[in-house]
């Protein structure tokens, strides 16, 4: 069994006529379109957004119109996957680089909603992840200084291109930092803290954004919500 196409269309089961729907990145996501894609040729009416360059070009690939972010006040459901969420809902959104359009979407959403396989859901954070954060490259070597005051020993690194020579750059044209903690600060502290600190754009920490979190494993699909 598919963990990750189960809890898609689990998820994608709560979408109403009617309703702007907002949709993250990866493959639990990418078994959403499909599914929409589906449901719109037996009179599913919907508009779509996305905070992903991949998700957005799939979504152009099965039809669909997507509606720029900037002309959109409000979304009904927000749809991603995650790193890591936790039993309070706290989620790690670190490997895509596109958190904070991520962030606006989840923060436009009426609910936000979390769908994946069993293995992003974690009693506390682990320290696999770290925690990204997007910087103005003038900043760089403020925001370095800065986190090491605040969390002595911390490792930082920054995000390097693959098959550029450089930082990778963000599609707001900024840097992306990985912060490492060998235990992992009180998140609600942390995201103040990090938020604070002059020349961070945002964090890839979403507290108290989720709403629900769509879970699928051997267990079967759990639902989790506050």
């Amino acid at each position: 069994m598919d963990f990750k196409k189960a809890a898609a269309v689990k998820a994608a089961g709560l979408i109403q006529s009617g309703q702007i729907i907002g949709l993250g990145a990866g493959s639990t996501i990418a078994y959403m379109v499909t599914w929409l894609a589906e449901q719109v040729q037996n009179g599913l009416q919907i508009q779509l957004l996305t905070s992903s360059f991949t998700t957005r070009q799939l979504l152009l690939q099965n039809g669909f119109t997507v509606l720029p972010a900037a002309d959109v006040e409000k979304i009904d459901l927000y749809f991603d996957g995650c790193d890591q969420v936790d039993h309070n809902l706290q989620a790690l959104k670190s490997g895509g680089g596109i958190h904070t359009r991520e962030k606006l979407l989840a923060a436009m959403a009426t609910r936000f909603i979390i769908a994946g396989d069993d293995s992003k859901y974690v009693d506390r954070f682990t320290t696999q992840c770290p925690l990204v954060i997007e910087l103005l490259p003038e900043a760089l070597r403020y925001v370095t200084a800065r986190i090491q005051q605040l969390f002595p020993g911390t490792k930082t690194d920054l995000r390097m291109g693959n098959k550029k020579d450089g930082a990778t750059i963000t599609d707001n044209g900024n840097y992306l930092m990985d912060v490492w903690f060998d235990k992992w600060p009180d998140l609600e502290s942390l995201n103040l803290t990090m938020k604070n600190i002059t020349g961070v754009v945002e964090t890839s920490l979403f507290y108290n954004l989720v709403t629900k979190v769509i879970i699928a494993g051997n267990e079967g699909i759990q639902i989790i919500e506050k």
